[in-house]
Order: C-alpha cells, then sequence, then structure tokens
C-alpha cells in the first residue's frame, strides 16, 4: 500500500504529495462497523398508535424512485402539485400554501416564529402535549405567553376563549383540532370570526385530525394551518404541510425583526416553493424522495375524496370503540361528540400496568399502540386508526389483541 501511495505522489506532484503523505500518516482509529456489513432488517409491524401510520403501497413505491435535482424543472412541477393537493385537503385557496422539510415539530416552529416577534401576547390553549409545545416555542421566540390550561380531555369553548381574548389581547390565538395525546377533538366553528372581532390570528394544529375530520379553512376563518405526512395521509415522517392566508402573510411581511431562524423563514420559502409570483431561488436542499411520496400522499386522498375519508374514519373508529367497550374498557374522552375520529383514548384499566399492555400486543401480535403523552402519560392508552390502515378488519385484529394481553398481563388486585 505504501509503495502505491508513494508512486502516485510523484505522479500527483509535489504538492499533491504532501497530501498523499497526510492521508498515509494516520491510521484508522475507527474500524468499518460489523452491524452495517449485513443487511438491513426491517420487521414487519401494524402501527396502530397515533403515528406514524403504515405506508400506502403508492407511497411506498414512490420512495424507491430515482433521485433528480431539488430546482429541476420536473421538481418544481412536483411541487406545484403538492401545493394543489394542500389547498384541496385544506380547503383553502390561499396562494402561501407550501410544505415544510421538516416534521410536525418543525411546521409548528415554522408558525410561531414567523409569526410572533419579541413581546408579542400568544394566547396557547394547552390541554395536552402539542399546547405546552407551542407554548414552549413561543417563549424561546420572547413572546408574552399566555396558556389557558386544561386537563387531559378538555377542551375550550367559544366563550373561555372570547374571555382570555378580551383578557390578553394576543396577536395570535393557537389551538389544537386533534389532540392526539388525549383523544380529544376541538370544535372550530365560530372561533375563527371570534378572532377577527379582537384582532387575532387563528393558528390550529390538524397533523391528528387532518383527513379524518372535516375542516374548512377557509370557510372556518383559520388563519394558519399546519398538519403532518404520517398519520392518515400515510406518508414517511420528515415532511409537513401548512397554509397562511393573506391577513397572516401581512402579520409575516411587515414584522420589525427578522425570523430567528432562516430555515424556516417564510419569505425565502414562499419563494422557493413558488407562491409570490417572482423567480425561484435557492434556499435549502429539499428531501426529493419525500416530496415524491408526500405527492403520492395526497393524489390518493384526492381519488379517495375527503367526504369518503372522513367517513372512513368516523365509521372504522366508532366500530373500533364499541367493540372496546365491549371488552369493558373505558373510552377516556366521555361526551362522544368531542372524539377525534382518528385516535382513540381508553382509560388504562385499573391494575394494569400500560407498559405491560403495549409490550404484549408488540411482543405477541406485531401490533403498536401506545401509552399516554406528556399530561396524558400513565393515563391512556392510544389507539390510531389512520388512512389505509382505517378498517374495520384492523378494529377487530387490535381487539382481539387487546382481550388477549388482558387475560395475560399482570394485574395488582390491591
Amino acid at each position: 500500500m505504501l509503495r502505491v501511495l508513494t508512486s502516485a505522489s510523484v505522479a500527483l506532484g509535489p504538492r499533491a504529495a504532501g497530501w498523499v503523505r497526510t492521508m498515509a500518516s494516520h491510521q484508522l482509529l475507527v474500524a468499518p462497523p460489523e452491524a452495517l456489513l449485513k443487511p438491513l432488517s426491517v420487521p414487519s409491524r401494524l402501527l396502530l398508535g397515533p403515528g406514524p401510520s403504515n405506508l400506502a403501497p403508492r407511497v411506498l413505491a414512490a420512495g424507491g424512485l430515482q433521485m433528480i435535482g431539488h430546482m429541476h424543472k420536473e421538481m418544481y412541477q412536483i411541487m406545484d402539485e403538492i401545493k394543489q393537493g394542500i389547498q384541496y385537503v385544506f380547503q383553502t385557496r390561499n396562494p402561501l400554501t407550501l410544505a415544510v422539510s421538516g416534521s410536525g415539530h418543525c411546521v409548528l416552529e415554522t408558525a410561531v416564529v414567523n409569526l410572533l416577534e419579541p413581546g408579542d401576547p400568544f394566547l396557547v390553549g394547552v390541554n395536552g402535549i402539542w399546547g405546552q409545545r407551542a407554548a414552549e416555542i413561543g417563549e424561546r421566540v420572547g413572546a408574552r405567553v399566555h396558556p389557558m390550561t386544561k386537563d387531559p380531555g378538555g377542551y375550550y369553548t367559544l366563550q373561555e376563549v372570547e374571555e382570555a381574548l378580551a383578557q390578553h389581547k394576543p396577536v395570535l390565538l393557537f389551538l389544537t383540532h386533534g389532540e392526539s395525546s388525549s383523544g380529544v377533538l376541538q370544535p372550530l366553528d365560530g372561533y375563527g370570526d371570534l378572532c377577527r372581532r379582537y384582532n387575532c390570528l387563528l393558528l390550529v394544529d390538524s397533523v391528528a385530525s387532518l383527513g379524518g375530520v372535516p375542516i374548512h379553512m377557509d370557510q372556518q376563518g383559520i388563519d394558519v394551518l399546519y398538519t403532518g405526512s404520517q398519520k392518515v395521509l400515510n406518508g414517511p415522517p420528515g415532511t409537513s404541510l401548512i397554509s397562511f392566508n393573506d391577513k397572516a402573510k401581512n402579520k409575516i411581511y411587515t414584522r420589525k425583526t427578522k425570523p430567528y431562524s432562516f430555515y424556516m423563514d417564510v419569505k425565502w420559502l414562499a419563494n422557493f416553493w413558488g407562491c409570490d409570483n417572482k423567480p425561484r431561488m435557492y434556499h435549502h436542499t429539499t428531501p426529493v424522495i419525500g416530496l415524491y411520496s408526500l405527492r403520492e400522499s395526497l393524489a390518493l386522498i384526492v381519488e379517495k375524496g375527503l367526504e369518503n375519508s372522513w367517513r372512513q374514519h368516523r365509521e372504522a373508529t366508532a366500530y373500533l370503540q364499541g367493540r372496546l367497550q365491549g371488552l369493558g374498557l373505558q373510552l377516556f374522552v366521555k361526551d362522544p361528540a368531542l372524539r377525534l375520529p382518528t385516535v382513540t383514548t381508553v382509560s388504562v384499566p385499573a391494575g394494569y400496568d400500560w407498559r405491560d399492555i403495549v409490550n404484549y400486543l408488540m411482543d405477541h401480535f406485531s401490533i403498536e399502540i401506545t401509552g399516554g403523552l406528556g399530561p396524558s402519560l400513565g393515563k391512556v392508552l392510544r389507539i390510531g386508526l389512520l388512512g389505509c390502515n382505517a378498517t374495520r378488519e384492523n378494529a377487530d385484529r387490535v381487539t382481539e389483541a387487546l382481550q388477549q394481553a388482558l387475560q395475560h398481563c399482570p394485574r395488582n388486585k390491591l
């Protein structure tokens, strides 16, 4: 090897020869990992937690397509088709509609860091982990955060929101449409009109609800709406969807300070996604393969139709909830009108450790369900029927697995 390197140094000249000698002057400290010399092994599992969900076959196939450049004209065409798909599933005509290169947390942060400046009052519905995260991001931005805190399972009435708007006079209100940590569906009708009366923007998280629950961004007066790719859309995590109406756009474009994140700067993203009628400029390298998959996810729901998707989730989840109650399990959200039709929460049955139940389903049936998250940790089990997983067959499979778990998991009878 040394003889080869010496010969190479002569052929490459004195400058390159020094580089070759440097390359040869250190021994490798880290050996090739044995694990990476073996084939990749991924188990086959039925993902019936709150997300991510199993990929639809067409989405899975899109992930195997060859790469193209992120600024090729064909990629811009795919991006334009994604925008049209987002406008359909959001039911909006907003030109400022795009996908963010990041998960649901990333798109939440994108919304907050662009809409808020230091000192802005920010009203946050905190009835689960997503409100907690929104409040945390608002604090990091330097906003004056006013949390409306409720126990898991709670929601916000128009009267409660109006009282808080009158008291705090926020520039932005955050509500979670589908609180996946507790299984609550937050009503939205009337909240946009209420915010307009108080000169406040309405920001809505629909990560766990979009595609499974009716939502009409423009007609419900939602100023900013976002969701993720990995739940009802049955796409891989890593891309997310967001739309801003003209009022929200004006708030962003008249800021006195730049958003603290360049990567999430909506002005740059709007240009790169062709939302500002100007020549597109490079901002960042998008996850091209992930965008293929997102395009196909949106195409599937366009082909199915929103109304059919809503009905599928409503019927499959109603059937699941009936089966769960047949096992003697208690639904965590008592009011049927407030139960999220995508993620069902049941109270952890008395005497059981929720971890034992979750592990039993994974170990014996290769089915994923999860426990609570954030404020609901230790209180609930969460079962998701999302997108192509929202079937009576899957409801039967998870119910029968739960029945076995309740028979075999240890129970403290004290």
